[in-house]
């Protein structure tokens, strides 16, 4: 019934359906399987993945092994005898289903199943949550331990695997939940919202995000993102010649200015610059390129848009001819890429000024 596999080199990797290859063209390492818009894909053979350094991964976990032909009746008993021997205790239980619409169908047994699961591990002594640890023992906190992911790709298959709490992504599948305005002008409001989420921890949040800040947002019509950083308390300059809609429209720290986000230039430097305007990503990054090299914003956040074909190869492009430019002038700079949630065919990138 059950497949032990090799837990040093065989991986499991939650993506956006459809960007399967992608995350095998990235990682360079060996696809066991890829079965094209199953939101998943396992690797062998490459000993050292590090999350932060991949673009189309949601989640980077360790394949320990997985259970076949999982009866009705009892799930739980071959689950409970396939677990892997170490790590010894876990400190968080997943259980998760494929961004699909055949694996949203097994949501509702994964929410019924996730106690019963959690209470078995407990009694075993293997799941320890913050509830158990006392207080004055001193002992560790346990998002140090890893933690148990059962994935399902349907209901009579399980992939067991674990994530290293430093090397991958904290929430439930990869996906970092954000709840939208109702007043937002638009559902681009989403993506920027996760983008701070993902990229920026909470004291980041609250030291790089406070009120008073400065923003320019191009191509900001019809006003999402420049909706998300009035939010926080920033204000904005909306560069885009298309109007902004809804409650963006004349709000008193959104200046609107009716120009090419190419051609546009601020007087004095910004704190950010954020830019979602579609346009080839070499010609993007470029732009970018030019605001850090003269010194105009200190951090930003923008999308690249892909092309179909050789979407890794024109990432790479752009991502490189940036960063040739910021080392050839010496700039420190903290670089991430990432597709998000509510990207499509796209990545959303955090460009940080280091001092």
């Amino acid at each position: 019934m059950t497949n032990p596999m090799n837990t040093l080199h065989s991986w499991l990797i939650y993506c956006r359906p459809g960007f399967e290859r992608d995350c095998v063209e990235e990682t360079q390492a060996k696809p066991v399987e890829t079965a094209e818009n199953s939101g998943f894909v396992v690797l062998q053979g490459k000993p050292k993945l590090a999350y932060k350094q991949l673009t189309f991964a949601r989640q980077l976990l360790t394949l320990h092994g997985e259970v076949n032909d999982l009866p009705e009746r009892d799930r739980l008993s071959p689950l409970l005898a396939a677990l892997p021997a170490a790590p010894e205790k876990f400190g968080a239980l997943y259980l998760e289903v494929p961004d699909t619409n055949e694996g949203k169908t097994l949501s509702g047994f994964t929410k019924r199943f996730q106690p019963l699961l959690e209470e078995a591990l407990r009694t075993q002594g293997r799941l320890e949550v913050e509830s158990d640890i006392h207080p004055s023992t001193g002992s560790g906190r346990t998002d140090m331990l890893p933690r148990l992911h059962i994935f399902f790709p349907d209901d009579h298959r399980a992939l067991i695997a674990t994530s290293d709490p430093h090397n991958s992504a904290s929430a439930l599948n990869g996906i970092q939940r954000v709840s939208m305005a109702s007043d937002a002008p638009s559902r681009s409001y989403l993506k920027l919202a996760e983008a701070f989420e993902v990229f920026l921890d909470k004291k980041e949040q609250a030291l790089w995000l406070k009120p008073g800040m400065t923003a320019i947002d191009l191509g900001a019509a019809p006003g999402g993102w420049t909706w998300q950083l009035v939010q926080r308390g920033l204000k904005v300059i909306a560069v885009d010649n298309g109007p902004l809609k809804g409650a963006a429209a004349g709000h008193p720290n959104i200046k609107h200015l009716r120009e090419d986000g190419f051609r546009f230039r601020p007087q004095r430097p910004v704190d950010w610059l954020v830019c979602d305007m579609v346009e080839q990503p070499q010609r993007v990054a470029a732009l970018m390129t030019e605001w850090f090299v003269g010194g105009m914003t200190q951090r930003a956040i923008f999308n690249l848009k892909l092309p179909m074909k050789k979407r890794v190869a024109a990432l790479k492009e752009a991502l490189d001819n940036l960063r040739t430019a910021l080392n050839n002038k010496g700039i420190r700079y903290q670089l991430e890429a990432r597709q998000l949630y509510h990207d499509r065919e796209e990545v959303t990138i955090y460009l940080a000024r280091k001092r």
